[in-house]
């Protein structure tokens, strides 16, 4: 049986690797952009990397250009920027799609796992409410959506793209996976 740490995947310089290299961890997979309205996030989830890595906690970025085009560039600008803008230091991978047609199978099998986002709904009327096509639940409803995998491998927790990282319900998931 296929499971989440057997996904190929490229990390952000090109290099082939699995999540299978962060088993027994707990991990905070995170479609990421840098031009969005969100992007601020990048400083709290490095600050959460720096908090809880040290306890096993792996914040894992993915790249996506799925949404409006807010990740435009190559990996070497998106890695550029992630250093530069925000000093990033948690693990990032290559450019993958994770809505339309071509999601990348790890996000497939992360929204088969979870398919309703907590705290999801009202990013979701607002930006229908610019007149902006979202994708329809269960998919990644924009840059910035989060799933929590426990030491075992399972998707414990999903949270919308609006979810801070340092949110109370976040962080408390975090911490209920680390003691698990």
């Amino acid at each position: 049986m296929t499971t989440l740490y057997d996904i190929p995947l490229k990390t952000i310089e090109d290099q082939p690797t699995t999540l299978g290299d962060y088993r027994g961890q707990v991990l905070l997979v995170v479609n990421v952009a840098s031009k969005c309205g969100l992007t601020k996030q990048y400083a709290a989830l490095e600050a959460l990397y720096r908090a809880k890595h040290e306890a096993g906690l792996e914040v894992l970025g993915f790249p996506a250009n799925n949404f409006l085009e807010q990740e435009p560039g190559s990996n070497a600008d998106i890695a550029s920027f992630c250093s530069t803008e925000f000093d990033v230091t948690f693990p990032m991978f290559s450019k993958i799609s994770v809505a339309g047609n071509s999601v990348h199978p790890l996000y497939q099998a992360l929204i088969n796992a979870q398919p309703v986002a907590e705290g999801e709904g009202p990013l979701r009327e607002k930006l229908a409410g610019m007149d902006i096509k979202v994708n329809p639940a269960p998919g990644v409803l924009w840059n910035f959506e989060k799933f929590l995998i426990g030491r075992d491998g399972r998707v414990v927790a999903r949270f919308s793209p609006d979810t801070a990282p340092d949110d109370a319900g976040l962080l408390a998931a975090v911490d209920a996976a680390l003691a698990a």
